[in-house]
């Protein structure tokens, strides 16, 4: 029997602090290695019990099933054998198809507030089964923090959790987004920009991350040259953010987001103003780790 009648949770965006491509497998996705962070940036999902699964969301075109948190609640339900039955409300502020994981989140936060608002009490590890089936970042985003995703994206270890810190994130214009964004990117990655992966692994291994020591001049990200080629404009709010800021921007996922850290209130006023005239939207941001003194805002709560 479910154990209660509406959940609030709140999905979590994340960047990847460095991401490198290692080249194309035989099934057709390519081998990469990442380190991802989760940042205090959040979309909030109300769930309530209803008589049939409906997903409404407050950012245009991503109502109904055409959101992957309708197909997380589905799968879900199949996989539980009982009806999907849920009013899925989402109050979106994840900047859609950025490289910030916004639908991800989503889909993440889904599975945890059904997994309660259902009474199924399933372990993480049942949950994360079904999320790897609906895209590479979706495990990662159950839990959150940092984590390093190896294959093509879906195999996480978590990472000891870093201080917390506050970083500049950008992003860009609406009107930045392409069609299949990430296949696109992925064809236009070269030989030139693979890597062998040793640059992201030795951030961790090195204490960089656990030490607070990480500045985005340590980063890198294989779709660096393709991003600032295919999205109109990118490149223009790319280098008026390095202007103003004291460590370089680095993309985030695929692109278009970007973002700069350590960073602080003075450098996102100085970046808001520097991209007023572009449609990009500067956020003042900090890392968030469910094991943080308020971890309890990954837990889904009663919402009356």
């Amino acid at each position: 029997m479910p154990i209660s009648d509406a959940i609030r949770i709140r999905a979590y965006a994340k960047v990847n602090l460095s991401l490198e491509v290692i080249g194309r497998r035989d099934d057709g996705y390519h081998e990469i290695v990442t380190i991802m962070q989760t940042v205090s940036l959040a979309d909030t999902l109300t769930i309530r019990q209803a008589d049939a699964l409906t997903v409404e969301c407050d950012a245009p075109g991503l109502d109904g099933d055409s959101n992957l948190a309708w197909r997380a609640a589905a799968t879900l339900a199949e996989r539980a054998g009982i009806p999907p039955r849920a009013q899925i409300s989402i109050a979106k502020r994840i900047p859609t198809a950025a490289g910030l994981g916004g639908g991800s989140a989503d889909a993440a936060a889904a599975l945890r507030g059904l997994n309660q608002l259902w009474g199924l009490d399933w372990p993480i590890e049942e949950l994360a089964a079904i999320a790897a089936g609906l895209g590479s970042d979706v495990p990662f985003l159950l839990n959150g923090g940092t984590a390093l995703a190896t294959g093509r994206g879906d195999r996480i270890t978590p990472l000891p959790a870093s201080p917390d810190y506050e970083l500049l994130l950008i992003a860009a214009a609406a009107d930045m987004t392409i069609p299949n964004k990430t296949p696109t990117l992925y064809g236009a990655l070269t030989p030139a920009d693979f890597s062998d992966g040793q640059h992201t692994r030795r951030l961790f291994q090195s204490d960089t991350l656990a030490a607070g020591a990480l500045t985005t001049r340590c980063c890198r990200n294989a779709f660096s040259r393709a991003a600032q080629e295919i999205f109109s404009g990118l490149a223009g709010v790319w280098n008026r953010t390095a202007a103003v800021t004291a460590h370089p921007p680095v993309l985030s996922g695929a692109g278009p987001g970007i973002f700069c850290a350590p960073s602080q209130q003075g450098e996102r006023n100085a970046a808001a103003h520097a991209l007023r005239d572009t449609g990009a939207t500067a956020y003042l941001v900090r890392t968030i780790n469910p094991a943080n003194p308020d971890a309890d805002a990954w837990r889904p709560t009663r919402s009356d």
